[in-house]
Order: structure tokens, then sequence, then C-alpha cells
């Protein structure tokens, strides 16, 4: 320990943790025996520990238990420090509490050091530790560098000073994120009213008016569907039977052509109930495969991190409006199966597995600008539709409140994740009308959404630049520099005399208590008869 010194104003002193601290660590009593389970201690594990502060316990063990295991009582007002699975968990406990070996207990007078100060210098620093600095996530703490932190020690009046100024920068800041996260749910919330209210007809109820007699029905629009989907159907049909031809004539040499399968959408049946979502009567409601030219999913071929001329999306790559063209892997150009695997302009992404409900169904138009030979893989879905202008009408569709609750209840569960077949996809029921009133709701979810997209990004930016004030707040603290000191108060190298004593008595104690605790042998006396 170094006192006055590394930088530290006077009557500071440099020390480390185990300096200041009592550590030691827990233990788990045998759950195989109920009688150590259900009594009066509090036993926690890093899962009770919720970030910083919180503890939510969950199980008590009794005397027996204690004195048949490793686990150690700790007194009030100890911290409770994770070190394995979940570092950077800290909490003080309000009460005598055992612990699990996944955590460290800090112990000391509180009349020498004041907990809270301890509190946020440790989740100050561990944040630190945790990421290395360089982004590298470490998932533990041994002991020894536990006990080797740096711990800068105020004199005891500065501590409390210290805490008082943290929590009242903290409360400010605090009700500053809170606002800035209130913001941000509103936000959410006007985006789905937006986005009910588009395909209720609400949005563009002025311009169906002043547009009526330009406009087709949304019945004629299924026929002009239905008229183009035949027609390029016949058109690969010919084209087919023009190949398998200059196929015989080269000698039936390599693999015969493939006939195009016919795409056949399954109609809906008009419901009652659907009609409730819908203000207008210019729109119908119609199965998602009625506007579709063909639906599959992409390549089976295992992918490679080795980089090719052959990207191919992941399944996470997808997201509800987004295609992240930088989340890809690679294909070796022989495993290649079918023109059909490359994405084009216009066709609607499906994520069709994920580990996560929230991702499952996300849907996003391929844009007009995208990396060339771009392959999509089996966990994602590639629909083609006969009018590609209805493409971003679609995309905004299956991110509605609707949308998501048909495809929530239609995944179903495989090995940990969340799946959709295609007919999850096809089958979902969409409002229509006429393509020009749907290119006009486009326009019109266009230009509120990009509102709403830029002040959450806003949002966003303010709640890292809070975050990293409160980083701020705890250097200043930790350096000396957030409140004034007091030539009066006594300096922290009279504590650090008080500690090294307090700690020699403790350890006197526990070593006591742990002879204590072993049971005497017993020997067995034999008794020999003569014979």
């Amino acid at each position: 320990m170094i006192c006055a010194k590394d930088g530290l104003p006077s009557g500071w002193c440099a020390a480390t943790l185990n300096d200041v601290y009592q550590i030691f660590g827990g233990g788990t009593p045998a759950t195989s025996k109920p009688e150590y389970w259900g009594g009066e201690t509090p036993w926690i594990t890093s899962a009770d520990i919720e970030g910083v502060r919180t503890i939510n316990v969950r199980k008590y063990v009794t005397d027996k238990g204690i004195e048949n295991s490793t686990t150690t009582k700790a007194p009030k007002d100890s911290l409770l420090v994770v070190t394995r699975v979940g570092l950077g968990k800290i909490a003080i406990i309000k009460e005598p509490t055992c612990f699990s070996q996944d955590l460290q207990a800090l112990v000391m007078s509180d009349a020498l050091l004041v907990p809270e100060y301890t509190l946020y210098l440790l989740s100050y620093k561990l944040q630190f530790l945790k990421y290395q600095g360089r982004g590298t996530t470490i998932s533990g703490l041994t002991k020894k560098q536990l006990k080797d932190l740096d711990y800068p020690l105020p004199p005891f009046n500065e501590q409390h000073r210290i805490v008082a100024k943290i929590e009242e920068l903290f409360f400010e800041l605090d009700k500053g994120i809170e606002s800035l996260k209130t913001a941000r749910e509103q936000l959410k919330v006007y985006r789905q009213a937006l986005l009910k209210h588009a395909f209720e007809g609400k949005l563009t109820e002025q311009w169906r008016k002043d547009n009526a007699d330009k406009l087709e029905t949304a019945d004629q629009l299924l026929e002009r569907i239905k008229q183009e989907r035949e027609a390029r159907y016949q058109q690969q049909l010919d084209e087919w039977k023009a190949a398998v031809k200059q196929w015989e004539a080269d000698g039936k040499e390599g693999k015969k052509p493939s006939k195009p399968r016919k795409y056949i959408p399954t109609v809906l049946d008009e419901s009652e109930s659907l009609n409730t979502h819908i203000k207008s009567p210019d729109y119908i409601w119609a199965n998602f495969s009625e506007l579709l030219f063909s639906i599959r999913g992409g390549t089976t071929t295992p992918p490679t991190d080795e980089v090719t001329e052959n990207p191919i999306l992941r399944s996470s790559s997808v997201r509800n409006g987004f295609i992240d063209f930088d989340d890809i892997r690679y294909l070796e150009k022989e495993g290649l199966k079918s023109e059909q695997d490359f994405v084009v302009s216009g066709d609607l992404l499906f994520s069709r597995l994920n580990g996560t409900i929230d991702y499952v169904g996300n849907c996003a138009v391929v844009p007009p600008e995208f990396p060339a030979n771009m392959i999509y893989p089996d966990r994602l879905y590639c629909a083609k539709l006969v009018d590609t202008s209805l493409a971003a009408y679609c995309e905004y569709f299956f991110a509605t409140p609707m949308a998501r609750k048909h495809i929530e209840e239609k995944a179903k569960s495989t090995a940990g994740h969340k799946r959709i077949s295609i007919p999850d996809v096809t089958e979902l029921p969409i409002p229509i009308t006429s393509a020009g009133e749907m290119n006009e709701v486009v326009s019109i979810l266009d230009k509120q959404t990009s509102v709403v997209i830029k002040n959450t990004e806003e949002i966003e930016i303010n709640i890292r630049k809070a975050e990293a004030l409160r980083q701020s707040i705890l250097k200043k603290a930790f350096s000396g520099l957030l409140v004034p000191q007091d030539p009066d108060d006594e300096p922290a190298s009279a504590l650090l005399e008080r500690m090294a004593i307090e700690k020699e008595q403790a350890a006197a104690k526990a070593k006591k208590a742990k002879a204590a605790k072993k049971k005497p042998k017993t020997t067995r006396k034999i008794t020999r008869t003569a014979s």
C-alpha cells in the first residue's frame, strides 16, 4: 500500500482490495439432503443478483446445512461479488447470508469502510475487467485477481461525501435515462398505431377520395396478378421445352433440364371477423400466396468462413425492414445448386428459423442495390411477387401486430429454435386495395417511419451518452476529483492500520471456528477372545 502517491489526493492511500477487506468464498450444501434446506438463512447464487445492488433470494439453508458444507455466512453489510458466470454483478447484503462458490464475500467493519463506496468502485472496475478494455469478454476472475484489484482509499468521511455525490448525480441521470426510455417506448407504440391505421385504410382516406375514378379495384388487381402469373409460367414452360429440344439435339449430354413447377396459390375463404380490421369498403382480404409467383427455401449446402466469390446470408441477416448484407458466410462454387438460390431486387426474404421468437418471420425486401452473387440459405424463405412494386407494402404489413401475432402463434419449437413453414407465411391474410393506393400507403409510411427511426436513433445516442457520463462520474470519484478534500479528515493511512488489526483478529477467529468444526476422530476398540 502507498499513501499520498500515484496521483491521489493528500490523505488518500493506494491500496489493494486485499489490504482493506477480508475475502472468502462460498459453497453449496448437498442438494440431496432435504434437512440442509428450508431454514432461515438466505443462500444466494450469481443468478440471484441482478446487476448492481438488487438481490432476489430464492433459497434458504439450515444451520445443519451450513455446518456440513463449505458455504459460509457473511455478516450484514458485506459485499458479495460474482466472480464466475455473471462477472460484474455485485450487491450489499442486509442480513447475514450464505452464498455459492460463484461468489466472493468482502467483509470489513462499516466503521472503517462505507460499503456503498466499494460497491460503486467495483462496479466501475469490473466493467473494464470484464471486457479487458479491448471488447473481448472474460467469463471469470480468480480470487487472486480479485485480491490484487487497485483500491484508492479515501478518508472515511470523504467516502461518505463521495457516495452522497454519486447518488445525487446518478438520481438525476437515472431520471433522464428513464425519460428517454419512455420516449423510445412511445415511439414504438406510435409506429404500431401508424401501421394499424395504414392497413385499415385510414392513412389514405382522403387520397382515395381524390383518386377514386383513376384506380383499379382490389378484385381487378388480383385478376391481373393471376393473369401475369399464368403468362410468366407459360414463358418458363416454353423456355424449358426449347431447352429440352436442344438437350436432345446435343445427344442428351449432361442432366436433362428440370421442368418448371407451377405455383398454385391458396384462395382465402372470406371471414367476417377479418372485416372488422378494415375501415374502407375499397379493401378486401386475400391470402398472401395470391400475390406470389413462387416461394421457396434456399440452399442446404453448408457454408464456410473461407472467403469465396459466393457470399451467403445468415438467418440473422434478415430483420424487419432491413437486410444486413455484412452478416454473411460463403459457399464453394460447387456448392451452388440452382440459380434460384440467388436473391434479386424485389424479392421478399423471411427468417424461417431462429433461437428467438422475435426474429422468426422477420421480413425485408431485397433493395435495388445489393452485393452481387448473394445467395440465401434454407433458413430463409424467398418470396417472389408477381408485381414487385407491392413488395414494400407487404414488408410493412408483416411488421404489423396482426401479422406478428399470426407468425408467433404458428411458430413451432425444434431443438431450441423457433421455426415457421411456408404455409405459415403464404396463408396469412393481407388487406388488398388498388396498387396505386398500396404504393401511396408505402409513401406515407416511409415518411412517417423515417421520422420515428431518426428520433429513436437520437434517443439511443443520448442513452449511450448518459451511460458514458455515468462512467465519467465514477472515474472522477475514484480520482479524488468529485468532491473537495477536508484537511481535518483522519487520513486513510490510519484506517489501513486499524483494518490490518481487524483482519488479523478475524483470521484468528475463523481459524478457531474451523478447528471447532472438525469432528474428532474416533477409534474402535477390538476385543480378542481366547481360543
